[in-house]
């Protein structure tokens, strides 16, 4: 039986207290309280297509706005997988994904690189999706992947509605994330990667 890869992170600063708690090797459960309704609509897309089993309560100064939340919940994200996924032995690394949603289409690739790097073009249609600012999708990735340690490339490569543009987008990284997190049987127990060290 394989050791688990779970993971509880908390976060507690003067504008939001976080506490992420998740499962690689689940099967897409989650239970989400951002205070952001859209928001959390795409961290249940993540858990669900990357059967993750996803726990995120967050309480933050949304009176100013959903910069601070939507930004903290991706850093402790990021912190949680990288718990998770510890030495990285055995994974895949790489991961990818197409996903469309009627007229949108996008395009998730993903390294766990042990570099953060983040290249993101979505050029949204609308600049809110309910309550939902579309420049936080790019501060929640930013903060993943600063914590997680991964190089990220985003594209939404068409789409006219930001609702289906986000949410492709969301799908896509689950997708992604799902595959690269993946272990490999065939690579059990070694870094995947020339140097030995990720």
């Amino acid at each position: 039986m394989s050791p688990s890869r779970s993971a509880e992170v908390s976060r507690d600063t003067a504008e939001t207290q976080i506490t992420v708690k998740l499962d690689l090797d689940g099967t897409g459960q989650a239970r989400l309280a951002t205070g952001i309704g859209f928001f959390d609509h795409m961290l249940d897309q993540i858990a669900r297509h990357g059967l993750i089993d996803l726990d995120i309560h967050a309480k933050g100064d949304l009176h100013i706005d959903g910069h601070h939340t939507v930004e903290d919940v991706g850093i402790t994200f990021g912190q949680a997988v990288a718990r998770a996924v510890g030495d990285r032995k055995g994974i895949r690394r790489y991961g990818h994904a197409y996903v469309p949603l009627d007229e949108a289409l996008s395009r998730v690739v993903i390294d766990f690189s042990g570099r953060p790097g983040l290249v993101m073009n979505v050029p949204f249609k609308s600049g809110m999706i309910g309550g939902f600012d579309t420049q936080l999708a790019h501060e929640f990735f930013q903060g993943f992947v600063n914590h997680a340690l991964v190089t990220l490339h985003i594209d939404n490569l068409r789409g006219e509605n930001a609702h289906h543009q986000c949410e492709t987008v969301f799908k896509a990284f689950a997708r992604a994330l799902r595959f690269a997190v993946e272990l490999d049987p065939r690579a059990a127990g070694t870094i995947p990667s020339t140097k030995g060290t990720l």
